[in-house]
């Protein structure tokens, strides 16, 4: 995704040679036309796997989530990162430390929206350690349901998340790998 290269490379902030602040396009501010051609790309690369709902983690993840799932035709479910006063007994949990955040959350799905008939696409912006994508994978796992795959807006290269997610057999598709952040340049990876 040419479009989405150049974005980045126009409007996306280094905070350090770790993150990339990309507020402007997928984490503040939402670009309607660019998020639908990405959830049309994820939907492209994972037309034939029959995938019966979009899962991500909220907040970040929604929008392109919802673009894949439009695309799809399928339900997007989101995890929540706290649990509401109206929130069900039959929650799926998962404990993960978040890069961006520095602090350890809860994941939570309802049972009700997740099961194990259903075969799974997680969709996500950002993939730094995976420590996110590795709670959802649990949650997954835990309901017996199927992981297709994982859909990823950006894959920092130069950070363990997407290699650990493909060592355990995962298909990961990321739209643009970004292999380095040093010396302040946004260097990509493909």
């Amino acid at each position: 995704m040419e479009k989405l290269k150049q974005r980045i490379a126009e409007e996306g902030v280094i905070v350090s040679e770790q993150v990339l602040k990309l507020d402007a396009l997928l984490n503040h501010q939402v670009d309607p036309e660019l998020t639908m051609e990405m959830g049309k790309e994820f939907a492209r690369r994972f037309k034939e796997d029959n995938v019966t709902r979009v899962v991500t983690v909220e907040s970040s993840g929604i929008a392109v989530a919802f673009a894949t799932a439009y695309e799809l035709g399928v339900p997007l479910v989101f995890a929540r990162r706290k649990k509401t006063l109206l929130a069900e007994n039959n929650m799926l949990c998962e404990r993960v430390p978040s890069f961006t955040k520095g602090i350890v959350t809860d994941i939570l799905i309802s049972r009700d929206f997740i099961s194990e008939n259903d075969r799974i696409l997680f969709i996500d912006d950002i993939i730094a350690n995976g420590d996110a994508a590795r709670g959802l994978i649990k949650i997954v796992q835990r309901v017996g349901a199927e992981l297709v795959g994982a859909g990823i807006v950006v894959e920092k290269t130069f950070q363990a998340g997407g290699k650990a997610i493909r060592e355990q057999g995962i298909r990961l598709e990321s739209l643009v790998q970004i292999g380095s952040l040093a010396g302040g340049k946004i260097t990509f990876a493909e």
